[in-house]
């Protein structure tokens, strides 16, 4: 039998909530309002699935570069590759 490849395998550890964090929004990271250039975390939210980037982005930082409707574009490296991942604000935080 073939082995399941799809995008949320082997998210149980990434994707899991704190006992205290489930069925709750975080309101102040989904209403804070980023400007260009600043720098954000990626960090995974299990609680909502849209907007959520590819797990192998969990944990990186970038630079916001543009809103795009609702989600935000983030400057992500990817060993020495600059990729671009598009995320809603529930799955970034703010650094600085």
């Amino acid at each position: 039998m073939k082995r399941s490849k799809g995008l949320r395998v082997r998210t149980r550890s990434i994707l899991r909530r704190r006992k205290s964090e489930r069925s709750r929004i975080n309101i102040s990271r989904v209403m804070h309002d980023y400007q260009e250039g600043d720098r954000v975390a990626i960090v995974l939210d299990g609680g909502k699935q849209m907007g959520m980037p590819h797990r192998r982005f969990h944990g990186r930082t970038g630079f916001i570069e543009k809103r795009q409707g609702v989600a935000w574009v983030v400057a992500v490296k990817d060993g020495n590759m600059a990729k671009t991942v598009i995320a809603r604000p529930e799955h970034l935080r703010p650094l600085e």
